[in-house]
């Protein structure tokens, strides 16, 4: 049986570079690895000689312990996995799923409304991750922890963020304010808000420029006209004059 306590250390000097390697250590864990004093004396003999070959009982004995590591891992989560299939009832189309929407969906926030929708979204990755399990068998797979790993682990993760999503959607209360997470998420996407302010700003100040000019262009001619009027008074008095005269 591997000692797991040992395995840091294995990792510590794979890790590193192979001249800074201390190759009376490596082959130390070999013999404490293997409990091959032969192959241990051999090693300190000649370290430098037998460098490769430390590199490589190492190397084997920690593939060997990561395998073991992840098929203990695969069946908890496997056993996690199954659980949440049975919770959510993924093999069918659920109908508690449609009957979790609020009255109130319309008047919720935007954002809180979008936790349901993403939540239809998750529950389909769900299925198709489940059915993608269920295809890989475990008899015909020359390597089946690594495999499903992958799988199980995503499958896992978009479980807890359904819950947490679901979880935000019933409790929020219309007027209150937006939850932390749910504000932090809008400021992660600022993009969504520039555009409009964008937009609205030209639209603004357009109408302000344009009448400024038209307006000084009728005054212009406004003023003009009174000159005008004003010479065609001496004519005027000179005709009355003559009449007064006859």
């Amino acid at each position: 049986m591997l000692k797991k306590d040992l395995m840091p250390k294995v990792k510590a000097y794979l890790d590193a570079k192979p001249e800074e390697r201390n190759l009376e250590e490596g082959a130390l864990m070999v013999l404490q690895l293997t409990n091959n004093r032969i192959m241990y004396q051999n090693f300190m003999r000649r370290p430098k000689q037998y460098a490769s070959r430390i590199e490589y009982e190492l190397r084997k004995k920690y593939q060997f312990y990561l395998q073991q590591v992840t098929h203990e891992e695969v069946k908890e989560m496997s056993a996690q996995v199954e659980h949440i299939v049975e919770e959510h009832h993924i093999t069918s189309e659920n109908e508690e799923f449609k009957k979790g929407k609020r009255v109130d969906h319309d008047a919720l926030p935007v954002e809180i409304q979008a936790l349901y929708a993403e939540n239809l979204s998750i529950m389909q990755q769900m299925r198709r991750l489940h059915t993608q399990l269920q295809l890989l068998s475990v008899e015909n797979s020359t390597c089946p922890d690594s495999e499903r790993y992958p799988f199980l682990k995503e499958l896992i993760a978009l479980d807890k963020r359904y819950h947490a999503n679901w979880e935000q959607y019933d409790h929020f209360k219309v007027g209150a304010p937006l939850p932390e997470a749910t504000a932090e998420h809008v400021e992660e996407h600022p993009a969504d808000n520039t555009p409009k302010k964008a937009d609205e700003a030209p639209a603004d100040e357009t109408p302000k420029q344009e009448p400024t000019p038209a307006t000084e262009t009728e005054e212009k001619p406004a003023d003009a006209t009174p000159v005008k009027k004003a010479a065609k008074n001496p004519a005027t008095k000179k005709a009355t004059s003559k009449k007064t005269k006859k």
